[in-house]
């Protein structure tokens, strides 16, 4: 069932209220618990609450104010006192100094519709419980971090994969190097060999050709 009844009140002064019931003795009950508790020899900023049937009365005093609301006893305490801080926070921030002198019932008929619309909110939306809305969020950053976490190991696989491509690459072209220089020496030494055959070879040509016009191989026709 949720939150079904909230009040707002400056010492005993009830500044507003909204009731989800038509019908109960909630606003009086709610009424003697602000007395029991304004009578409190400490009025410490406090969070307490009283069990009433089965229903749980929840009672933030902060700064002066005393925000209350009613709640089934099924519904635990976490969710009832965020509402009661998002109680507080709206009303100060709505009113201001005008907290300090109004007369009873001053903003009710302004802030009972925020009373109901906030009652609501947190009893029916999933959202205003904040434990469960930041064990979401944790959970989305959790899956976000994992995604990351496998594309950056996915990009290192590529990454480790290119550098032994690269490797590879660089181990391959100082292979080919040497092979061309290789190949490079040896058509040097096969074109050296071949044209020292070619200039041996037309040393013996001239040298014939000197011996048949000088008239023998001694060339004494042409010493003469």
């Amino acid at each position: 069932m949720g939150i079904l009844y909230g009040m707002v009140a400056r010492g005993l002064v009830v500044l507003a209220e909204f009731s989800a019931f038509h019908q109960g003795n909630a606003s009086v009950i709610a009424k003697q618990i602000l007395d029991k508790t304004n009578n409190n020899e400490h009025q410490e900023d406090s969070n307490v609450s009283y069990s009433h049937d089965r229903y749980v009365f929840h009672v933030k005093r902060t700064d002066g104010l005393t925000v209350l609301c009613m709640a089934d006893d099924a519904f635990g305490r976490r969710i009832p006192f965020a509402f009661l801080e998002d109680i507080h926070k709206k009303f100060v921030r709505t009113y201001g100094r005008a907290i300090l002198s109004a007369p009873a019932y001053a903003m009710n008929d302004e802030f009972s519709r925020v009373l109901s619309q906030q009652m609501d909110y947190y009893s029916t939306d999933p959202n205003a419980d904040r434990l469960s809305r930041i064990k979401g969020e944790m959970t989305q950053v959790r899956t976000v971090m994992l995604d990351n976490i496998e594309k950056v190991l996915e990009r290192g696989d590529r990454l480790s994969l290119l550098v032994e491509k690269t490797d590879a690459m660089q181990g391959n072209a100082i292979h080919f190097k040497r092979q061309s220089r290789r190949y490079r020496n040896t058509l040097w030494w096969r074109n050296f060999r071949l044209t020292a055959i070619l200039i041996f070879l037309f040393i013996i040509f001239l040298y014939i050709m000197v011996a048949f016009i000088c008239h023998g191989p001694l060339l004494t026709a042409c010493w003469a």
